[in-house]
């Protein structure tokens, strides 16, 4: 799955959903994530199931990827077993605090999966991984628990009720607690060998603070980035592409190398380019592909 942005959508809402499906281009979410947790009050959690199931059943141009409910609250099975067989993409797991957690998300899609007649590990899992102070110590344990683990989502929200912190940011952006929660989950989804997410935005109106964070994203390293509001949509899927002069360099760094393949070190345009700058290209264009 090639995705920049991941548009949450209450798993209550069939209008949101038929609006998040709506855009054309740059403004359509390449996925989008049905709220089974935090977007459902607890007595609509049944309706929030049904309504899910009728969106996952009505599928467009879009991955999607249902959020269930943490564990803790004993919710989860009866999510999946009420979204599963209509074959979501991926499961994203809320408050997830390390690989244990993970590995009982495997297995319970098995079951289901099984059940259902479904392919064994057609369904993905995106971790929210540092919602919790605990999740921040248990990163390094997500690693080849499951080939499931399609990516890493940091959030800040209820990792600031957890750390018991009033803020999480300040008009310079995150606040230092929380860029070390973002720099780790980086790293770790890195380490991983999947998808690194970005958190959302939760300024709807201010589209220029969006970009700018977004940008600093992709410039980091993240390829994904989590919405929460159809307008960032297109924002988003335009900072995480590469641009024409990104694409251009990558080419040229690539034909450098196809012109003399047993070279550690290529000269282009004056300047030394080496093995690291060869897979930044390579990179480029693979996200330029998609």
């Amino acid at each position: 799955m090639k995705i920049r942005s991941m548009l949450f959508v209450p798993g209550d809402s069939r209008r949101k959903f038929d609006r998040a499906g709506a855009g054309e281009g740059e403004a359509l979410a390449d996925a989008l994530i049905l709220d089974l947790e935090d977007s459902v009050s607890p007595d609509q959690k049944q309706a929030a199931r049904d309504c899910t199931r009728q969106m996952l059943q009505a599928r467009g141009r879009q991955y999607l990827f249902v959020r269930i409910n943490a564990f803790e609250t004993g919710l989860s099975l009866d999510d999946l077993a009420a979204v599963m067989p209509m074959r979501p993409d991926g499961i994203v797991l809320p408050k997830c605090a390390s690989g244990s957690q993970l590995q009982r998300l495997d297995h319970y899609l098995d079951a289901f999966e099984s059940a259902g007649g479904q392919a064994r590990g057609a369904t993905g899992i995106l971790p929210i991984a540092t919602e919790t102070a605990e999740s921040l110590f248990g990163l390094q344990t997500f690693k080849g628990v499951t080939p499931r683990l399609w990516g890493m989502m940091w959030g800040a929200e209820d990792l600031a009720a957890s750390l018991g912190a009033f803020e999480n940011r300040d008009a310079g952006g995150h606040l230092e607690t929380f860029r070390l929660a973002r720099n780790l989950c980086l790293a770790a989804a890195a380490s991983a060998g999947v998808v690194p997410v970005d958190t959302v935005y939760v300024d709807i109106e201010d589209l220029d603070g969006l970009r700018e964070e977004t940008l600093a994203a992709r410039r980091d390293g993240f390829t994904a980035k989590a919405v929460i509001h159809p307008k960032h949509v297109a924002i988003v899927n335009q900072a995480l592409s590469p641009n024409p002069t990104d694409i251009a360099w990558a080419q040229r760094v690539v034909a450098a190398y196809e012109a003399d393949p047993g070279a550690g070190v290529v000269k282009m345009e004056g300047r030394m380019v080496d093995k690291p700058h060869l897979l930044k290209a390579r990179r480029i264009l693979e996200l330029a592909a998609t």
